[in-house]
């Protein structure tokens, strides 16, 4: 007797729940989780634990104790087995190798170099294949990865903190320098988080002039992202905290292309944000989260090249300054941070 609807989606859930513990470690590689099923019992289970290392399938095969029980057994896997050899041997091989009796996937590998070729060696080595099984749950968790392969870009998220009343900062009149916090301290612990989610940060030459930031995860422990500047002109030195040794840095500008210890410079004689997003994504680059400031930001939302906006807004008024981007629309998503208030929008 075969797996029940509900007992397939079970176990793919479980899939994806091993997929997200991968979260973080794996780029550019997608998330990818796997269990093996014997008479709808789970019998091994793996998951891609980071980039370079070997795959989701790998790690499941390597836990079942009885590999006697494959030929009769179900994979679930949350992306297609690969089929091409990269870092690791094709996932789709040791599949066929271990003669399993059915494999079900939730979403295609959209990437080039799999794209549906996992699946029909699979089939011609007569494994029973079955697709769609969560696939929009799927395809949501892998955004970034089906975004820079689909979209030729990286996925983009625009984050800033504003007022009750409107304002991103404030008045800078004398010409004050410094963070100015809008949300309370609390909520560092979440933006540190968000950081470290993806493989970039972005913001603009006025952000570091102004702020001075480091622009690296440390509220959390997490990995640190790229960090990206646009400075045109090459107006930052490089004793600014964002050219510290804890992360890459790259400077997109129109002066000059060199590399000076962990700081890139790219020339890039078109500043526009395609020109941007295209230059990021050939660094191979699949996430960006844009911090500012609020030209860079509004120039993001105005272009249409984003996929989110997280808009954090503190407790406190500022009588004048610096006024927050204008997105239009209404928020998908809202929740309470501490004091603070956490709208989302999607594009």
């Amino acid at each position: 007797m075969g797996l029940t609807e509900k007992e397939k989606i079970s176990f793919m859930q479980r899939c994806l729940d091993l997929a997200l513990m991968g979260n973080g470690s794996v780029a550019p590689n997608p998330m990818v989780g796997c269990v093996i099923v014997h008479a709808g019992k789970i019998i091994g289970e793996g998951y891609h634990k980071e980039f370079g290392g070997s795959h989701a399938e790998v790690n499941a095969i390597a836990s079942v104790s009885n590999k006697t029980l494959l030929p009769e057994s179900t994979v679930f896997v949350s992306l297609e087995p690969c089929a091409h050899h990269g870092k690791t041997p094709p996932c789709s091989d040791l599949l066929v190798h271990n003669k399993v009796k059915e494999v079900i996937i939730a979403t295609l590998d959209t990437y080039s170099e799999v794209a549906g070729k996992g699946i029909d060696h699979l089939k011609k080595n007569g494994i029973h294949v079955e697709t769609g099984i969560l696939e929009k749950e799927a395809r949501e968790l892998n955004k970034r990865f089906f975004t820079f392969h689909e979209k030729k870009r990286p996925y983009v998220i625009l984050k800033w903190a504003q007022t009750k009343n409107g304002f991103i900062d404030q008045a800078r009149s004398n010409g004050e320098k410094g963070i100015f916090w809008i949300t309370s301290p609390e909520t560092k612990v979440l933006v540190h988080k968000w950081r470290s989610e993806e493989q970039a940060i972005l913001v603009g030459k006025t952000t570091i002039l102004n702020d001075d930031p480091e622009l690296t995860v440390r509220a959390i422990s997490g990995k640190n992202p790229v960090r990206i500047i646009i400075d045109p002109n090459c107006e930052v030195s490089l004793d600014h905290k964002v050219f510290s040794k804890d992360a890459e840095s790259i400077v997109l500008n129109r002066m000059k292309e060199e590399e000076i210890g962990n700081v890139k410079y790219l020339k890039t004689e078109d500043l526009s944000i395609l020109s941007i997003l295209d230059r990021i994504w050939g660094q191979n680059i699949q996430s960006v989260f844009v911090e500012g400031g609020r030209a860079t930001l509004q120039q993001f939302i105005d272009s249409g090249l984003y996929d989110e906006i997280r808009v954090l807004v503190g407790n406190i008024e500022l009588s004048n300054g610096l006024e927050a981007p204008i997105v239009k629309g209404i928020p998908q998503h809202s929740f309470s941070f501490g004091k603070d208030q956490v709208y989302i929008y999607k594009a």
